[in-house]
């Protein structure tokens, strides 16, 4: 796979995605709108917003949203995640919750995030937000221990 850097020109395509995604945000108790958009081994791009609930633990983030339909939309398997890119109209920027991390690690564990607002742009990888995630291979190696 491609290293993707700040100038790798599929960012521009995944960012106006997340921004498309983020108009749908459905956040009527926080008024955070988050969009988020996957880029795929296929070349699909996959769109996620936050969807709240008056039950706030049953809230989903907007990653976790477009990582649920990347499943379900092209049978998305570990290592066929390519990158992602996350928006918000946050004057601060907003990285991933440790939940959707944890999601993300399970599909790619050194994934390339941007992270961005209107005014600027900041990438990251997963393993540097989310170091010693836990993922299948700890199930593998607690599984032959064991054995």
């Amino acid at each position: 796979m491609a290293t993707w850097r700040i100038e790798t020109p599929e960012w521009e395509m995944l960012v106006e995605a997340a921004w498309r995604a983020w108009e749908c945000a459905y956040a009527p108790y926080s008024r955070f709108h988050v969009g988020a958009a996957l880029y795929l081994e296929n070349k699909a791009i996959v769109m996620g917003c936050n969807v709240e609930n008056a039950t706030y633990p049953m809230t989903l983030c907007a990653e976790r949203t477009a990582l649920c339909s990347a499943v379900a939309q092209h049978g998305l398997k570990p290592g066929q995640l390519v990158a992602l890119a996350i928006v918000t109209e946050a004057e601060l920027l907003t990285p991933p919750c440790g939940a959707c991390r944890q999601a993300l690690a399970e599909f790619s564990d050194d994934l390339p995030i941007l992270i961005g607002n209107r005014n600027e742009r900041k990438l990251f990888q997963l393993d540097k937000l989310l170091p010693e995630a836990f993922t299948a291979r700890n199930l593998r190696q607690n599984h032959s221990e064991s054995s």
